[in-house]
């Protein structure tokens, strides 16, 4: 994993709340570089989270609304927040359910235009 990756997703991990962060490759849902805690099924979210943003942008664009900076999904468990970097990464964090979601998605977007 590139230095780069690492400080980036290092920086993610640090934050309460959240318990991975993974680089995902937008052409086939890939994992490129991941920081997890053990338990964390890392390859399946990177695969259906890239899948539903595929989907997500689709449906904003057909929408008229552009393309989509951040993505937000709440369970009753946690959260899954994915950002897109560029046209070829994702940004994808994993969090439980205390994770401040506004500082999630600054610093999210803050790595998101850093490995654009």
């Amino acid at each position: 994993m590139s230095m780069e990756y690492r400080e980036a997703l290092e920086s993610l991990t640090r934050i309460r709340g959240v318990v991975g962060g993974l680089l995902v490759s937008r052409e086939d849902g890939l994992v490129v570089a991941e920081a997890a805690m053990d338990g964390v099924a890392g390859n399946a979210v990177a695969a259906l989270t890239n899948a539903l943003a595929g989907r997500m942008q689709a449906a904003v664009a057909s929408g008229g609304f552009g393309d989509p900076s951040f993505f937000h999904l709440h369970a009753d468990g946690g959260t899954i927040a994915a950002a897109p970097a560029g046209d070829e990464l994702l940004v994808v964090v994993i969090a439980d359910r205390r994770v401040n979601v506004g500082l999630l998605r600054l610093e999210m977007l803050r790595i998101a235009g850093s490995v654009a």
